[in-house]
């Protein structure tokens, strides 16, 4: 059985212009480094790439390789994704050693007319230029919101004290657009969908029963309202009027239809039951909310299904987000669906550290912990990483776009996921929510169309996809002050040993190198770290019984040794992310490579972690990690046996 070991695929891209016909070119160079013992027999190479210029190696292009010519090329296409493989003509493999300081280097030149780019990869001169962005990943059969209407959610969609309310010609504006819309005078991605009408009118009626006065309607809002609602009511079907009008006395008419409205069925006349407390600013329990969710999820593809309206269920999401849940209400969101697929695996490790990143991605900042993951697995601290290929409302970079760039199999189940824990040459792995909770994951399109995160986005921080038979631990990112706390409570209901929210750059998980700004906002600081951790001498016990220590700290990376820098940007880019975490994992120094040690370290610490008791101790363990090319090669092997795996 062949090794493998770790490679590394640059390339660099020039363009040349020439004097006939004022045609250029674009010249693509390919280096690929081994950082270990490579038999060179039946290897992919899979370039951290552009698409097109992955292309582009298989259209007029020339291959020169150094330190062998027995090897030949051919093109391979796997989802949708061009990979390169050489292959020996000898009956005999070829074998060399290459230390870490060593390259072996290949290198492809290719040359393609800039003026076909357009016409052979169907891009266009932005999308050439990064063609690897997080919205790429967005599922293109879901429908686009109306953006008039989806604006003026953004403002109005959120809680007591965020709201803005619309300007007179803004609330004009969206009440116009919504009546031409119900009329059917606007079609494809400018009509308003049920979900957006949905939202907007029930934060409207949440707005006027419950909110304080700074966050009611304006005077501008009002006298739209009362030129545009005579002609609304006569075009809005029942449900939509019922959100606006619950009682019939907001909209000065007097309508009977919201007080009498019951909805259709007995799983929406329970939903209509559960909105009235909620439009009065009022909030359910436990049971109720699990017993809404379990009638109408999953969702059909565009739509509920004919279960309920997808008007009442998007008033449903946004309208508990903008009470404010409670512990109850964000329980059953977090429990709701944990059997859905039946008993979970357990996985056989000392250790498990679930990492609850936002699913909406990081839109501007190295995002670094699929890299941590791969550090801490190498000294048997096992990860479970999990989220979504595309989420609104960020649609930011996510884990499994950068593992489905690099090519692996992001549809890996909760079995698999155990396997892969279990793996001495991986220690780590990732379970996609498509896999893991279909029923949220078939909220997605919703989602977007509500513009605002629902209860959803806090309590799918905190789940368990696989339990381990050693200690578990919950690590979850926060950043919006008022969510450390319900965060910290859903981790003690799901039991685990040890729990930790970090308040990062976007929300995010990761602890950042950057000094904290003399004008920075007030509040708490980024690198705020709260928690809790499992003892081993029984002190006094917690709430629940449980003997606990508890934590929170500002993480000071100066005060470790660390010289302070600003997150290296990568603004949606996820090629550009993947480079940055890999030339990290090459041992190559910089912010990604002090980022990634740091929070590798001091989540062990904080953690409790064995090991790591001292702060110095465990971030040497994690440089050593890196420096060794051995997370690297837990990454790569990941890539490959994530194909395997049964």
């Amino acid at each position: 059985m062949p090794t493998w070991g770790s490679i590394y695929i640059k390339i660099s891209l020039s363009q040349q212009q020439h004097s006939i016909q004022s045609s250029s070119s674009l010249h693509i160079d390919i280096s690929v480094s081994f950082s270990t013992n490579f038999p060179v027999e039946n290897l992919h190479f899979h370039a951290i790439s552009p698409k097109f210029a992955m292309k582009s190696l298989f259209h007029n292009s020339t291959l020169s390789i150094h330190h062998t010519n027995r090897i030949k090329t051919s093109p391979i296409d796997t989802y949708n994704r061009q990979f390169q493989q050489f292959s020996t003509t000898d009956a005999q493999p070829i074998s060399f050693r290459i230390s870490r300081q060593q390259n072996c280097r290949l290198t492809i030149k290719s040359v393609l007319d800039s003026a076909s780019i357009d016409q052979y990869f169907g891009l266009t001169e932005s999308d050439a230029r990064n063609p690897t962005l997080s919205t790429s990943f967005r599922v293109p059969m879901h429908r686009k919101p109306n953006q008039t209407v989806l604006e003026a959610q953004a403002r109005v969609c959120t809680g007591p004290t965020q709201t803005k309310p619309l300007t007179e010609e803004q609330a004009f504006r969206v009440l116009d657009t919504i009546l031409r819309s119900v009329k059917g005078e606007l079609k494809d991605e400018e009509e308003v969908s049920k979900a957006q009408l949905g939202a907007f009118f029930a934060a409207m009626t949440i707005r006027a029963n419950a909110f304080p006065e700074p966050t009611q309607w304006s005077e501008g809002e009002r006298r739209a309202i009362d030129a545009y609602w005579p002609h609304l009511v006569r075009a809005l079907p029942s449900d939509i009027i019922f959100l606006a009008d619950p009682e019939g006395s907001i909209m000065r008419l007097g309508n009977s239809i919201g007080p009498q409205y019951v909805g259709n069925g007995s799983y929406e006349m329970r939903l209509v039951g559960a909105l009235r407390e909620i439009l009065a600013g009022g909030h359910l329990g436990y049971e109720e909310v699990q017993g809404v969710l379990k009638d109408v999820l999953p969702l059909k593809k565009h739509g509920t299904g004919g279960t309920v309206s997808e008007s009442l269920l998007s008033a449903f999401l946004i309208g508990q987000r903008m009470n404010r849940e409670t512990d109850r209400e964000l329980k059953a969101y977090c429990l709701a669906f944990d059997d859905e697929l039946g008993p979970l695996p357990v996985a056989d490790v000392r250790s498990l550290t679930h990492y609850g990143e936002p699913y909406d991605g990081n839109t501007r900042f190295f995002r670094s912990t699929l890299f941590v993951a791969a550090v801490r697995s190498c000294y048997n601290e096992a990860c479970l990483l999990h989220g979504v290929d595309w989420m609104p409302p960020k649609g930011g970079i996510t884990e499994e776009q950068m593992l489905k760039f690099m090519g692996a199999n992001t549809n890996v189940t909760p079995l698999q996921a155990k396997k892969l824990l279990e793996d001495e040459a991986v220690g780590f792995a990732y379970v996609s929510q498509r896999e893991a909770r279909p029923s949220l994951y078939s909220l997605i399109e919703m989602r977007e169309h509500i513009k605002k995160r629902p209860p959803l986005a806090t309590a799918e921080k905190v789940q368990q996809y696989v339990r381990a038979t050693g200690k578990e631990a919950i690590v979850a990112g926060f950043y919006h002050e008022g969510y450390e706390e319900p965060l910290l409570m859903l981790m003690k209901r799901r039991g685990v040993h040890a729990g930790l929210v970090v308040k990062g750059e976007e929300g995010a998980l990761s602890m950042t190198m950057k000094s904290r700004s003399v004008n920075a906002s007030k509040g708490l600081p980024v690198n705020y770290c709260s928690g809790f951790r499992s003892l081993n001498t029984p002190p006094a016990y917690d709430v629940d019984g449980v003997s606990r220590e508890n934590f929170s700290v500002v993480v000071d990376p100066k005060d470790y040794g660390f010289e302070p820098s600003d997150t290296p940007r990568t603004d949606k880019s996820v090629s550009k992310n993947i480079e940055l975490g890999l030339s990290a994992l090459q041992g190559e120094k910089g912010p990604a490579y002090d980022r990634i040690v740091l929070n590798a370290g001091m989540t062990d610490h904080l953690l409790g972690c064995t090991g790591a008791e001292d702060v110095s101790t465990a971030l040497d363990r994690a440089r050593e990690a890196i420096d060794s090319g051995e997370a690297l090669n837990r990454l790569l092997n990941y890539i490959k046996i994530s194909h395997r795996v049964k």
